[in-house]
């Protein structure tokens, strides 16, 4: 990390870009989210030594590269367990993790589930592409089903992960989804989950124009994305299209169903749509994890944030009580206490 600083000392995301030459593919995603996340780093109000991205193995791991903060590039799906004893380590620091859909939900699954779980207040970024496109072209674990390609010439039999609703199951506080080039809104979401307190997960739908060009398009073409995509917003009735013209209603048993939204014969009033709770329970949540095109809108934003003690604080508190209880400690002492063996 060089330590120059911007001549007003405020710092800009000219001072988060790195001197390596960035070796994605013209016109990759990559380049896109790398944007966004070198613009947010100067507004999370972190000293830039205090900030870190660990990464796995894939394209997106050569994240930590471009960023002119601490990285490390570690092995292929370990970034969530390194970084899980860094911020133990080290809670001051402010510690991103990303990975791909191959890095962290095949090999990585175990890594990646443990750290939601557990709570470490780590942002874990998730570029998913659907494909496995360092190795150049094999089907990933969120491939879908029938996927043609070079590991699955007859099509993949693999039901897909939904990364969304995998993150839930293992209780994550915090997840959202967003998409590369809609820098905005994923503005916004980064800076969400850098205030975040605890684990956040968001899974960023990202294009590999190379091997799996446009697998996201059906949602996200400008000139279909109103209609296809539900623009999550705490508080707000989840209304989507251009004219805002359909809705969720949620039946009781939090069975969702597109409405047209009115006044007129067939229509609903807009006092019967769902409003957006982000703070609500992990089955609502869980269910806008399970909506997609083309049935339904397929969500975008905060599904779920709530509070939960994080892993580092309860580590340290617990650290704490036992040397009250026990004293300072003496590892010496330890390595000598209880049975032990003498090896011939």
């Amino acid at each position: 990390m060089t330590t120059n600083a911007s001549s007003n000392g405020k710092l800009t995301r000219k001072d988060f870009v790195s001197d390596q030459e960035v070796r994605w593919c013209p016109g990759c995603g990559d380049y896109a989210i790398l944007k966004a996340v070198q613009s947010v780093m100067p507004e999370i109000d972190v000293p830039r030594e205090n900030i870190v991205f660990v990464s796995g193995i894939g394209c997106s791991s050569r994240f930590p590269y471009y960023m002119n903060t601490y990285g490390m590039h570690t092995i292929h799906g370990r970034a969530p367990a390194i970084a899980t004893g860094l911020k133990l380590a080290r809670p001051d620091l402010s510690v991103w993790v990303v990975t791909g859909d191959g890095d962290g939900l095949s090999i990585g699954g175990n890594h990646l589930l443990h750290a939601l779980r557990r709570n470490i207040d780590i942002n874990i970024l998730l570029f998913n592409n659907r494909i496995y496109g360092l190795t150049k072209g094999q089907y990933s674990p969120t491939s879908e089903l029938g996927k043609i390609n070079k590991s699955a010439p007859m099509g993949s039999i693999d039901r897909p992960v939904n990364p969304l609703a995998f993150a839930l199951g293992a209780s994550a506080t915090f997840v959202a989804r967003c998409v590369d080039v809609e820098v905005k809104v994923l503005q916004s979401v980064l800076q969400r989950a850098a205030a975040h307190k605890g684990g956040a997960f968001i899974e960023i739908l990202q294009n590999c124009n190379v091997f799996n060009d446009g697998a996201f398009v059906p949602i996200t073409d400008r000139a279909v994305r109103d209609d296809r995509q539900l623009r999550l917003e705490h508080g707000k009735p989840l209304l989507f299209g251009k004219d805002k013209s359909r809705g969720i209603r949620v039946r009781p048993d939090l069975t969702p169903e597109v409405v047209e939204v009115g006044d007129g014969p067939g229509q609903v009033p807009v006092s019967e749509i769902a409003v957006h709770d982000e703070r609500g329970s992990a089955a609502y949540a869980f269910m806008l994890a399970q909506m997609d095109y083309p049935e339904f809108p397929a969500p975008m934003g905060v599904l779920h944030a709530v509070d939960a003690p994080a892993y580092e604080q309860l580590s340290a508190a617990q650290i704490a009580a036992a040397k009250q209880k026990n004293g300072a400690g003496d590892l010496k002492s330890l390595l000598h206490a209880g049975t032990t063996w003498d090896v011939h």
